[in-house]
């Protein structure tokens, strides 16, 4: 049997953070899309059901259509089951909305406790999380050990820092419940760990990256299940990635010696994809990077380019030492100041540009 494991979709995201109204528009698009190409690889591959932990949607107001096509995937796939699970983001009345009647291969849990529903010779679990029963839903878990146990959960894992939002999930509590593979959702990155000699817990990421702290590949997991062993593999995914490109810059290199620097790191890089550039190292204090420029020469070769500019002024002090100048003596004034160097220089950089008349 196969089964998907997905998660934190966020359908309906508006994805403006980077992107202008036409691009971020088609993004959107994107993101459904991308769950109608994962239902159709479920059909092209014999996957048996596709669970869902959370994060389905990405706000209370979730367009019309969207919700129809996420129902419409459902309704028209009876051969595969769909499990639902909310996350801290799925608040949209959908399924109200949505279905005459609930389909028969739709399948929901809630947070009154715990829900088991069985398939052919699995057992999938799961239980929405809020902070009255999550200090108690490892003690009230009860799984049957000769079964093949997948339990569905969306949370935060205690020891992991990033996305906030959503509830704690001790994993060590759940150790020795006779869980196989315990199926979570809310970390935007693949993780894959062992739980205990039993079973692993798996965050198969998001389905699509929606801004740069979602870089590198995303998709879903697609486990195996013979004779109650799991294998599982993550499976790349999404129609677009997002690339953080760190560039390393001298005081030597000017503009296009950076440019062919970034160019050197962008040979896996797909022409449809998003980019951010980090440009680091040290330039001289006249030697300015024109970063607007920089863009121009790769947005359009690729859907979305910007550049951050995070290199560190080089000043050389000896060369104001007797400079009687205005610029002498500011350059002076601000070298005798106690704090850090890397702030001095951005200091003078930026008052060298005043005293210049430049914009700042």
């Amino acid at each position: 049997m196969r089964i998907i494991h997905c998660a934190d979709l966020h359908l309906d995201s508006k994805m403006e953070s980077n992107l202008d109204k036409d691009q971020a528009n088609l993004r959107r698009l994107e993101l459904i899309e991308t769950y109608e190409r994962m239902v159709k690889y479920a059909h092209d591959n014999d996957v048996r059901a596709i669970l869902i932990a959370g994060d389905l949607f990405d706000k209370t107001h979730i367009r019309k259509e969207v919700k129809k096509r996420v129902i419409e995937q459902i309704v028209n796939s009876p051969d595969i089951d769909f499990y639902y699970l909310k996350g801290n983001h799925d608040r949209c009345d959908f399924i109200d909305e949505g279905f005459d009647d609930i389909p028969s291969n739709f399948h929901m849990f809630t947070d009154d406790g715990w829900t088991s529903y069985k398939l052919e010779d699995i057992v999938i679990t799961g239980m929405e999380l809020n902070s009255t029963n999550v200090s108690t839903m490892a003690q009230r878990l009860v799984l049957d050990s000769a079964s093949t146990n997948i339990v569905m959960l969306h949370g935060q894992q205690a020891d992991y820092d990033g996305k906030d939002g959503a509830e704690i999930i001790n994993t060590t509590a759940l150790k020795g419940k006779f869980i196989d593979y315990l199926a979570l959702g809310h970390v935007h990155k693949y993780i894959f760990e062992q739980l205990d000699e039993r079973g692993v817990y798996c965050y198969p990421g998001c389905l699509e990256g929606r801004g740069f702290d979602e870089t590198g590949d995303k998709g879903f997991v697609l486990m195996e299940i013979e004779d109650g062993v799991i294998t599982s593999e993550f499976i790349p995914f999404a129609y677009r990635r997002l690339h953080e490109i760190t560039v390393s810059v001298t005081p030597e290199m000017d503009l296009q010696a950076a440019v062919t620097a970034a160019k050197e790191q962008l040979l896996d890089v797909d022409k449809q994809d998003m980019i951010k550039f980090i440009l680091v190292g040290e330039r001289e204090l006249d030697d300015e990077l024109d970063t607007i420029r920089f863009v121009r020469l790769f947005e359009n070769n690729y859907f979305f380019v910007k550049c951050y500019d995070r290199t560190k002024t080089l000043v050389d002090y000896d060369s104001y030492k007797y400079d009687k100048s205005l610029k002498g003596e500011f350059v002076r004034l601000v070298q005798s100041q106690d704090m850090d160097e890397d702030e001095k220089a951005k200091i003078i950089e930026i008052g060298i540009r005043a005293i210049m008349g430049e914009d700042i």
